[in-house]
């Protein structure tokens, strides 16, 4: 029997494949699916601060409105020390998924403020979340901003949350830093559980007949795991964190590859938005059947078998595979 196992921040899953962030898991029914289906673990949609602030300061505008056109109207509501401001939804979620599954649960925070960041990763904490994710999704607008700020700011959120939780917590990054290797060595140093590559930043498109910008989700496909996978090899053996692989994991083979680059676990999300929960048994049965045609044991026997460290020619994850893929001949190209 082929085994499965892996362990991703320190906690021990049955296997590899973990639906990341998305609208399915704000549904307890789906993450019940998921679980059913085989995942070993689930990351919740993310939390985004903005939508809590603004639905605060949208409540304190209708409670206080109006209440000082007469002495009676200060009695209509309590004072708004008694509405609480915390993301009670998401909390109660989290409490719920707990009770609804016995896979782990963790939770996805994408913060604007340094006390939001760590007050919210403290809530999910005491409301039971096995762990947290920290979605930064962050365009550096400002002209003056270094990139030493930029990587600074990664650095300063992960220590913050690290101080006030005692919970395994994951960084999601982009993919976007000028030194990915600098990077992950620093939050590996600060204490990161785990990494996840890469947060997919959709880009907005532009409507030339209502001259607007619009939102644009645009699902994965195979072959954007391939800047992943890349990073991953890299990393593989240099830092201490887990490794997570989060985009573009479709098919078996896509999985078992993340496996051999290095990664703990693989994150899927756009496979099951486009084809449904029940692909994730798919990728479970595939991988399985895969490695007991190749006389696999154990995922631990293939992790990182591949890797820049491992691979017989580490060039190839770097300038020569440029080269080589240039000058690749016209009758030999994937169309």
């Amino acid at each position: 029997m082929v085994d499965l196992a892996t362990t991703y921040m320190g906690i021990r899953l049955k296997n590899p494949i973990v639906p990341s962030a998305s609208p399915l898991s704000a549904d307890l029914v789906k993450i019940k699916q998921m679980e059913d289906a085989g995942a070993a673990a689930v990351v919740l949609h993310s939390l985004f601060e903005e939508q809590i602030e603004t639905e605060a300061e949208a409540l304190a505008y209708y409670l206080e409105r109006g209440t000082e056109s007469f002495y009676e109207a200060l009695t209509y509501f309590p004072p708004m020390e008694d509405y609480r401001r915390e993301p009670d939804e998401y909390l109660e979620h989290i409490r719920q998924a707990r009770k609804a599954v016995d896979i782990p649960i963790i939770a996805s925070l994408n913060g604007v403020t340094p006390g939001g960041w760590v007050s919210y990763a403290r809530h999910f904490q005491e409301a039971g979340a096995d762990a947290v994710e920290l979605n930064v999704y962050w365009i550096p607008t400002d002209f003056g901003l270094m990139s030493y700020d930029v990587e600074d700011m990664y650095v300063k959120i992960l220590r913050r949350v690290k101080d006030q939780v005692s919970i395994p917590v994951a960084m999601k990054l982009s993919p976007y830093f000028s030194a990915l290797p600098h990077v992950a060595s620093m939050l590996d140093a600060e204490g990161a559980d785990g990494l996840a590559l890469f947060n997919r930043f959709y880009q907005p498109d532009l409507d030339i007949e209502a001259l607007e910008v619009r939102p644009n989700l645009v699902l994965s496909r195979s072959s954007e795991m391939r800047l992943p996978l890349r990073w991953i090899a890299i990393l593989y053996g240099h830092v201490g964190a887990s490794l997570a692989l989060t985009t573009g994991i479709h098919t078996p083979e896509d999985a078992l590859k993340a496996i051999m680059a290095g990664a703990d676990v693989a994150h899927v999300c756009s496979l099951l938005l486009r084809e449904g929960i029940g692909r994730i048994s798919d990728l479970i049965n595939g991988m399985t059947l895969w490695m007991e045609e190749h006389e696999y044991e154990s995922l631990a026997q293939m992790k990182g078998s591949l890797s820049q460290k491992a691979v017989a020619d580490p060039m190839a994850f770097e300038r020569a595979n440029y080269m080589k893929t240039l000058l690749t001949p016209e009758s030999t190209i994937t169309l």
